[in-house]
């Protein structure tokens, strides 16, 4: 295999010492990712200003629970991508990106049904689900990587 970490042969030391760090990487992503989406979602609240009655954007609860779930569920892909996979960052680029198509679908065909929606706020929420993925693709990719033998 690719990585000292996934060898067959590696020490249980090295294996341990390699999924700690991994789990310091994937605890990072999740937080960067909640704190990204809360800063997304008040610099949208600044600039547009959300309307009361948008029940979606009526707080940052919202914005926390639905980043810190899919968040949780890419650093777990990610983390079987790596055991299971020769290029996980490529196939976890190509998941993480078909996802991010997937979410926008309800922002385009049901969120402008919810009283109180308006242009700007689904804006906000595209952005959100972009800061995300940026966020979430960008760290696994970069720091978690497998290093070579």
């Amino acid at each position: 295999m690719s990585s000292i970490a996934l060898s067959p042969s590696a020490p249980a030391a090295s294996r341990i010492g390699s999924r700690g760090r991994f789990a310091v990487v994937g605890l990072g992503t999740v937080v960067a990712a909640v704190l990204a989406n809360v800063l997304a979602y008040l610099i949208g609240d600044a600039v547009v200003g959300y309307d009361p009655q948008f029940v979606v954007l009526a707080n940052a609860s919202g914005t926390i629970l639905f980043t810190l779930i899919p968040a949780i569920g890419a650093v777990l892909l990610y983390a079987a991508l790596l055991r299971f996979t020769r290029r996980p960052a490529r196939s976890f680029t190509i998941v993480a990106a078909v996802v991010f198509v997937v979410t926008l679908i309800p922002d385009f065909a049901y969120i402008p049904t919810v009283p109180g929606a308006t242009g700007a706020q689904t804006t906000i929420l595209v952005l959100m689900h972009a800061v995300a993925a940026g966020v979430i693709v960008g760290m696994l990719t970069t720091l978690a990587h497998p290093r070579a033998r």
